[in-house]
């Protein structure tokens, strides 16, 4: 396990660029189910422990059977994309190689501990339908064909800033979080990260992609911000996945999102 970015497994860190091939996760399209988990922790000594096992689950999470890329995550402070960490909710996303074994997954290990020490946690299982890009050297989603774009959809990015481009990065953000904020068509949001301000991840579901689309193309926000970012070379490596959603567990914010 690579122990600066959680990832199971040695893939090199590659940019988009390099000529180095991304590795597979070794999982078969059209069966692959991947798995997002956020968990709310309440109390100063729930939250240290939750910190903790940032670097102590790493090793019991790449034994879970079945699991192949797996990441664990911080997320930002506030309710879009936020810089600042938020140290009483964390994430784990992981995939499989289909949904019983997910399910399963959840019931035991390092998923158990946390899901006995939260005061909330939510869990969503995904197909993947598309995916371009890398994450620490990998392609991880094994996307399989959609003939119709599914209802609802999750939209997941990943991004690894520049050190020398984080504060323009982080400027185009107040602009990108009013758009979201005026989007009633977005069911689920979480800004996700494995290095605070240079390695982050934007998840979200949609009513329709119609809906995803009219946010990501017609709005100025996120536009201008990709625009600007491609324009200024402003990202190592980054990846843009589509997925299917195929159930979920729990509740967020005390309120089941995808009812």
């Amino acid at each position: 396990m690579d122990q600066r970015t959680g990832t199971i497994g040695d893939a090199p860190h590659s940019a988009l660029s390099g000529h180095a091939p991304a590795r597979r996760t070794g999982q078969e399209a059209g069966r692959q189910v991947v798995s997002l988990s956020v968990f709310r922790f309440d109390g100063l000594a729930s939250r240290l422990w939750a910190f903790g096992q940032m670097g102590l689950a790493r090793r019991p999470l790449s034994r879970t059977p079945g699991i192949g890329f797996a990441k664990l995550m911080g997320t930002g402070s506030g309710l879009n994309f936020d810089p600042w960490p938020n140290f009483g909710v964390w994430a784990i996303l992981a995939t499989w190689p289909d949904a019983a074994t997910a399910r399963a997954a959840m019931d035991r290990g390092v998923f158990r501990r946390f899901r006995a020490r939260a005061a909330e946690q939510f869990t969503v299982y995904l197909a993947p339908i598309h995916s371009t890009g890398r994450w620490s050297g990998f392609a991880p989603f094994e996307a399989a064909r959609s003939e119709s774009p599914p209802a609802p959809l999750a939209v997941l990015t990943r991004a690894s800033v520049k050190p020398r481009h984080a504060r323009a990065f982080w400027r185009k953000v107040p602009a990108i979080n009013a758009q979201i904020g005026a989007a009633p068509a977005m069911l689920f949001r979480m800004g996700m990260g494995e290095v605070p301000w240079l390695h982050q991840v934007t998840f979200s579901i949609w009513q329709s992609a119609e809906a995803m689309r009219a946010f990501a193309y017609r709005g100025d926000g996120h536009r201008t911000a990709i625009a600007d970012a491609r324009a200024g070379d402003w990202f190592t490596e980054e990846l843009f996945a589509r997925f299917a959603v195929i159930s979920h567990d729990g509740t967020w914010e005390g309120r089941d999102s995808l009812a």
